[in-house]
């Protein structure tokens, strides 16, 4: 009898520097639980994307080119309300911080915070 594996947790990763889109595919790439279905560098393309592929999570960083985090977040949001968006920021700004909560983020996650924050973050539907 064989044993049914749960299915893989999709992310998208939509940050504007290379370097840190690379690391997180990096960093998520070693889960078995999770397969990064995507790729975005601005918040239009986030959108884009989000509408296309449709996957479970997005990591939305909050400071974007072209469209800014929270309002890639708000359309995603209005085009699929079920799925997850993890704001992924540096700046710990309480203004900023509820900016992302509003535009319908489950969860705020600093970029200076341990991997496994995000992981947690990932995998937990309830995570807030």
């Amino acid at each position: 009898m064989e044993v049914e594996t749960p299915p893989r947790i999709r992310v998208l990763v939509a940050d504007d520097h290379k370097i840190v889109r690379e690391g997180l595919v990096s960093l998520l790439g070693d889960k078995p639980d999770i397969e990064v279905v995507g790729q975005a560098g601005n918040g239009r393309e986030a959108v884009a994307m989000a509408t296309r592929i449709a996957p479970d999570v997005v990591i939305m960083d909050v400071s974007m080119p072209l469209m800014n985090g929270d309002e890639a977040t708000r359309q995603i949001k209005k085009l699929n309300p079920d799925m997850r968006v993890i704001a992924l920021s540096m700046f710990e700004d309480s203004e900023m911080i509820q900016k992302m909560y509003r535009a319908g983020a489950e969860s705020y996650v600093l970029k200076t915070a341990p991997s496994a924050t995000l992981l947690a973050a990932i995998r937990d539907k309830r995570s807030p």
